[in-house]
């Protein structure tokens, strides 16, 4: 076959333009590979752009500069026990030995990687050997998005955002939701009005967590002369007779074009969050699409690779997360809350399940196993008491004296919208507040009673809520534990939390390089998947935050590195067959 065949031809052909994919382009032109990114969606980012931003990366250069270095057995240890023999133990290896070296490509790649750790956000079960109380999450700051120029208007935008100016650093949000509890959370909310300001006077366009370090990828690219292909969905790949992978068909300005990859294809085009057909074939409990995910995440990439013979596993798993959703079909994190001390969370018995403050991966498999007993556990209900909506932030709504035209609800007294909506419930006893969402009134309050005990002694036996340095995270620091206090007199509220998550974590299985496996674990030749579109390397668990984003970014790299070592996937005179729809 020559280059003829094929409408476009490239060494490399990355689809997909989030945190994974971006990732594996850079590493490719890097080793001198001609490369080329895809993406369906008509901006870039991914859900990478909607996310958090933060990127787990155990023995990061940040950490090492910080005097920091975590002890890679023990990492890997640590990692082996969360994930259960789930995952194969090379791909472990891989991704601790990897990823602080993907880290230390991607800061001599390019000036934009501005890499930051600020210790004390604990991975999710510290405690464990290998685990670190300070934690392994690596930031970026934030970043003026006036510096993307024309490409600013293609970034992919959350569809809640912050009013212009507000943005958090990686520890302002811990500290802001202790604004009543210390100088600490008043001097941020200061520090947040302050910008407002600047961003109105001096015209700044801010932007932190996800969007910054989308934004810092693409400035990489621009500058590496990487191309990337907008609104161009892969709808097939192509392969020869031998079944190697060679390329992909791709849409492009109405046309369907045959893109040729002379080393490989990486995908890194998401998961199948938005997909509801399919994600509930593989978990009826799933009752609507809750998902934080990327809009355009619809399992495109998965299925192609299943067409060329790839295998899948894990695809009734998500990144799970524990949330709100409004009316209006809003979603909110449930995070703080969970952590905060005068709350408990029942099921549909009036019962408590699980501790409240746990990882939210952990929170969301109990709702699942539970709902699965015959009990309602989706959705189940957060319990607490004025005194706790008018000292911690709930749901929102900051406890401050009312601000008219505040971007948040603020004031005293619950939102009458909260009550409406039916999100949020109130009695004035247990008992009423039992009867407002329907579980039985005299379980409520043998658990409320129970609770309140366990908070004046002072240690969660039943649950442990409090023993680990993650549950203290978004606790209150002025109680000898963070975690417990016992519920005042009511009124009490209620406030009903769904299962969200953040994106699915199932897809194509494959192996320490990052190569699309078939069900005897053979390797297509030619074929990479990173981020969503594989099986996560954390199992069904969650090492700490940033273990999305963490994983797709090394298996990017690691994906490129493979590919540059590698001889072209065809020659010449091989024919190609598509694979049909």
């Amino acid at each position: 076959m020559t280059a003829s065949d094929f409408d476009h031809e490239v060494d490399v052909l990355v689809v997909g333009s989030g945190g994974g994919g971006m990732t594996a382009a850079l590493k490719a032109k890097a080793d001198g590979l001609d490369t080329l990114i895809v993406e369906k969606s008509p901006q870039f980012g991914g859900s990478t752009a909607l996310s958090g931003g933060g990127i787990w990366v155990p023995g990061a250069p940040s950490q090492r500069r910080a005097g920091y270095t975590p002890a890679p057995d023990g990492v890997f240890d640590y990692l082996k026990r969360i994930t259960g023999g789930l995952v194969s133990d090379a791909r472990l290896r891989a991704y601790v030995d990897e990823a602080p070296e993907m880290m230390d490509f991607l800061e001599k790649c390019s000036p934009w990687f501005e890499f930051v750790w600020k210790p004390g956000y604990a991975d999710y079960y510290p405690e464990l050997p290998g685990g670190s109380e300070r934690g392994s999450t690596i930031n970026v700051p934030a970043i003026d998005l006036r510096k993307l120029g024309d490409e600013e208007r293609n970034l992919l935008t959350p569809l809640a955002l912050a009013p212009r100016g507000i943005w958090f650093a990686p520890k302002d949000l811990r500290l802001f939701y202790q604004v009543r509890q210390n100088w600490r959370g008043k001097a941020v909310l200061l520090k947040l009005i302050w910008r407002m300001v600047k961003a109105r006077v001096f015209g700044e366009r801010m932007a932190a967590i996800g969007q910054s370090l989308m934004a810092r990828m693409r400035l990489a690219l621009r500058d590496h002369g990487i191309p990337l292909w907008l609104s161009a969905p892969m709808t097939e790949l192509v392969t020869d007779l031998d079944g190697n992978v060679v390329g992909a068909v791709v849409e492009r300005n109405g046309k369907a074009q045959r893109v040729g990859a002379r080393r490989g294809v990486v995908l890194a085009s998401g998961g199948f969050d938005h997909d509801m057909e399919w994600r509930r074939q593989h978990l009826p409990e799933l009752e609507k699409d809750w998902s934080f995910g990327n809009p355009a995440a619809m399992g495109d990439g998965i299925r192609a690779g299943e067409k060329v013979g790839g295998s899948t596993d894990l695809l009734d798993e998500a990144w799970w997360f524990p949330a709100m959703c409004w009316p209006d079909g809003r979603l909110q994190f449930m995070l703080n809350e969970r952590m905060m001390p005068s709350q408990f969370v029942v099921n549909g018995a009036g019962r408590r399940f699980i501790n409240e403050a746990a990882p939210y991966m952990d929170f969301a498999h109990a709702m699942i196993e539970g709902q699965r007993t015959g009990v309602e556990h989706i959705p189940c209900w957060l319990i607490t008491d004025l005194r706790s909506f008018h000292r911690y932030v709930v749901g929102g709504h900051l406890p401050i004296p009312k601000i008219p035209f505040a971007p948040v609800p603020t004031g005293f007294k619950l939102p009458k919208a909260w009550l409406e909506s039916g999100i949020v419930k109130q009695g004035a006893t247990f008992e009423e507040l039992a009867t407002e969402i329907d579980v039985p009134p005299a379980e409520l309050r043998r658990t409320a009673d129970r609770f309140n005990a366990l908070a004046r002694a002072g240690h969660d036996d039943d649950f442990n809520r409090g023993d680990s340095a993650y549950d203290n995270y978004y606790g209150d620091p002025t109680l000898s534990n963070p975690n417990l206090h016992p519920l005042s007199d009511g009124p009490y509220l209620a406030f009903q939390i769904i299962l969200g998550d953040l994106g699915t974590s199932g897809g194509l299985r494959t192996d320490e390089f990052a190569r699309v496996l078939r069900d005897d674990d053979s390797a297509i030749a030619g074929l990479y998947a990173t981020g969503n579109v594989s099986s996560a390397v954390m199992g069904r668990s969650y090492a700490g935050a940033g273990a999305t984003i963490g994983p797709a970014m090394t298996f990017g790299y690691v994906a490129a590195k493979h590919i540059a070592q590698q001889p072209t996937t065809h020659e010449p005179t091989h024919n190609t067959t598509e694979v049909t729809r």
